[in-house]
């Protein structure tokens, strides 16, 4: 058990509860409500959930506690990744494909559910934010062999440290050994149309 209350999801796109299920991750003091207005920009033929992280800030949400921007604590990210995977074995039992969209704090959640268990999702899409190095999930060569990776990063952003967002991109076109489609926009810390366009071009390839 865990001390985090039930999910709190809003959805869009396909209600059709067999459609490929795209889960959105919101970044650090944000909420669902905010990263939901993706969806009207990616493909209609998916369903999308946006989720509520469970860590209330007072204002905002985040998906773990930090020791440093970028450097989830490993506890805590074990334990809202424990309270993540019911609520998804309840929306998309095993069968129904599903793909992870992170941004920012909810980039490196993405990152540690498909490294904690990559035979669940096709792939995740690391969107200006990091892989949880260092956070108590397998970041060896060949973890994520036959799953379909994004990663977006905008050359100009000044919020997650540049040293993680190289490691990150190094990580994930090299020793991950995804398939993973990069990106890099002459941006700061944003979803660009560029970075958007990639990712629904991504999407559409991966849930084809």
């Amino acid at each position: 058990m865990n001390e985090f209350s039930p999910a709190v999801v809003v959805t869009a796109g396909n209600p059709d509860p067999s459609a490929p299920l795209v889960v959105l991750l919101h970044g650090r003091g944000s909420h669902e409500g905010e990263i939901l207005g993706l969806a009207a920009y990616l493909p209609d033929s998916f369903a999308y959930a946006a989720v509520r992280a469970p860590i209330d800030l007072g204002g905002g949400f985040a998906w773990f506690a930090n020791r440093g921007i970028g450097r989830p604590v490993a506890e805590s990210l074990r334990s809202t990744m424990d309270w993540f995977r019911p609520w998804l074995d309840t929306v998309a039992p095993v069968g129904r494909p599903v793909v992870l969209v992170g941004f920012s704090g909810g980039a490196a959640f993405a990152g540690g559910l498909v490294l904690a268990d990559p035979e669940r999702y096709l792939g995740a899409a690391i969107i200006a934010g990091t892989m949880p190095f260092d956070a108590g999930v397998p970041t060896t060569p060949g973890r994520l062999a036959g799953r379909s990776m994004f990663v977006a990063q905008g050359d100009l952003d000044a919020v997650i440290p540049r040293e993680l967002l190289d490691r990150t991109w190094a990580y994930l076109t090299g020793d991950a050994g995804a398939t993973t489609t990069a990106l890099r926009d002459e941006v700061g810390h944003t979803l660009s149309p560029a970075i958007v366009d990639g990712l629904t071009q991504w999407l559409g390839a991966v849930l084809a």
